[in-house]
């Protein structure tokens, strides 16, 4: 079936501020999420995604403002992640105007939270976050992560030993609807996508795969597709102007690959 690549705007939000680092280290202030919504949204993003990336209980309030006042403005499907533990947390956040709920760590700690969140809202609204980094030292590699890629938490920081193939086999498998594929290894690095993780995934699972992590030229999105992406997400090269999504459409459009719009 030929589907219509989407183009995502990512924004990591850090109390109410976007910020943008290098492996999710080196943090710098990259504007108000409402305005670079609006300004996406402008200039043609088919959906956006926040990711709250501090996600302590003290700073929920203030991410479930954001996506209220985001949603009213901006009306293109919202991704919110980051700090999502429960059903009840899946629900509010849709209830404050996402249209879909990234989770994370807390299915690595209990897989049937896809189950119960899936059966609850619809797989539609459940999207499996999995950050991954490629395991360096072979000879210490551990028979869960076979593929050569591992499931991370705390921004890439702490290795799981979980596979991370198997592991986005699983959560589609448990009710997923989507997978966001996050290379820490490529983050923030803008020297492009992991096209052979992003491969390996689209082989085991059958929903849609979100590129994440790397990109930093115009030529970088179509070989995400290539490999199987069926949408690519992009973040510093919109927030610090390197380019538009104007831009990113055009070199996919030029490459041969239908988009939506």
């Amino acid at each position: 079936m030929d589907v219509a690549t989407r183009v995502i705007a990512c924004l990591d939000v850090d109390a109410g501020r976007v910020v943008k680092g290098v492996n999710f280290t080196g943090l710098r202030d990259a504007g108000d999420p409402l305005e670079l919504a609006a300004r996406y949204d402008a200039q043609g993003v088919d959906e956006l995604v926040f990711l709250d990336i501090t996600a302590s209980s003290g700073d929920r309030e203030t991410t479930y403002d954001v996506v209220r006042r985001t949603a009213e403005r901006v009306f293109i499907p919202l991704t919110v992640g980051g700090g999502v533990r429960t059903p009840d947390d899946v629900d509010r956040l849709l209830r404050s105007g996402a249209d879909k709920v990234g989770i994370n760590t807390a299915a690595i700690a209990r897989p049937e939270l896809l189950a119960e969140c899936s059966r609850r809202f619809g797989n539609q609204c459940i999207v499996l976050s999995v950050d991954a980094r490629r395991v360096r030292d072979r000879t210490r590699e551990r028979t869960q992560t076979s593929s050569g890629f591992e499931v991370t938490t705390h921004g890439g920081r702490r290795g799981t030993g979980i596979d991370a193939v198997d592991w986005a086999r699983r959560g589609a498998e448990l009710g997923a609807g989507e997978i966001l594929l996050n290379s820490m290894d490529a983050d923030g690095t803008t020297n492009g996508y992991d096209t052979e993780m992003i491969s390996a995934v689209r082989a085991v699972v059958d929903v849609p795969v979100i590129a994440s992590g790397g990109a930093g030229a115009a030529d970088h999105f179509a070989p995400a597709v290539a490999a199987g992406a069926d949408a690519v997400l992009a973040a510093s090269v919109l927030h610090f102007g390197v380019l538009t999504v104007k831009d990113i459409k055009q070199a996919l459009r030029e490459a041969g690959h239908r988009l939506r719009g």
